[in-house]
């Protein structure tokens, strides 16, 4: 095979990592983790969706659609899990414990057009936290 056929076959290849299934369920429930529209939430209603003083946000703005975190289905526990068994899957290695987060790792199985939740999810669930711009893990009881 020519030097040429190589590179472009290399073009053509998608890494097979990200079909895993821990991955494709990280994204479907990285898609999942959001509803339509602002919180309807006994707080947020009652304050007119006035967040200032909430520890976690609970309505987003991605790219101009308004949406939601479903809580249900959103605590620290929940997003850990699936982001672990994804993180293992991908990197072949355990997500560590505490300390700084890879966001840059975790981007790379990740779906491009689901990066805008991802972040908003790490930090709202309380999974992370952000220190001097650095994504700490949080330590998790479950």
């Amino acid at each position: 095979m020519s030097t040429d056929a190589k590179m472009t076959g290399d073009l053509f290849e998608v890494d097979k990592r990200l079909s895993l299934k821990p991955v494709v369920d990280f994204n479907s429930y990285l898609l999942a983790a959001f509803g339509d529209g602002p919180c309807t939430c006994v707080r947020c209603v009652a304050s007119a969706g006035d967040e200032s003083g909430y520890a976690y946000q609970h309505t987003f703005n991605f790219q101009g659609q308004v949406s939601n975190r479903r809580f249900a289905s959103t605590a620290a526990s929940d997003v850990l899990l699936a982001l672990k068994k994804a993180w293992l899957s991908y990197t072949k290695a355990e997500l560590p414990g505490s300390g700084d987060l890879a966001l840059e790792t975790l981007k790379e199985f990740v779906e491009p057009q689901l990066h805008k939740r991802l972040l908003p999810l790490l930090l709202a669930s309380g999974l992370v936290k952000d220190v001097d711009g650095a994504l700490q893990i949080q330590a998790v009881v479950a």
